[in-house]
């Protein structure tokens, strides 16, 4: 009987469909960093803290469009460094090509973050 260890690995892989626009989604494979329930628990919570604080300033400050959108990208952003170790794309996996995923493909943060969830949950089902 193989010997099998209680620990999950530091990293996962999954491929992620990047949308692109006027084309069919590319995919795109995503090395991820995994983290137990408790520490999942507490990124998410931040993601949410970040989110009504920047709806909240955005609100209070009369941002426009334009201002919101960019404490969205930047939000954005910081959820893919997070999560992610490394892609599959030819640019290097570095703060800036983070950025410019974010900013030029508008569907991309949402399919990473999806990614990612989609890969816990055939654990959490027990297949």
């Amino acid at each position: 009987m193989p010997k099998i260890k209680i620990a999950q690995n530091p990293t996962f892989t999954a491929e992620v469909k990047i949308p692109r626009v006027g084309g069919d989604p590319v995919a795109v494979e995503f090395t991820f960093r995994y983290f137990d329930r408790t520490a999942l628990a507490k990124l998410y919570d931040s993601w949410n803290q970040a989110a009504e604080a920047n709806a909240e300033k955005a609100k209070a400050e009369s941002a426009s469009l334009e201002q919101f959108t960019a404490g969205q990208v930047q939000l954005q952003a910081e959820q893919i460094k997070a999560v992610t170790v490394g892609w599959g794309f030819d640019d290097k996996f570095n703060d800036e090509a983070i950025l410019e995923l974010v900013t030029t493909c508008v569907g991309a943060p949402q399919a990473v973050l999806d990614a990612y969830q989609q890969a816990y949950n055939p654990a959490r089902l027990g297949n």
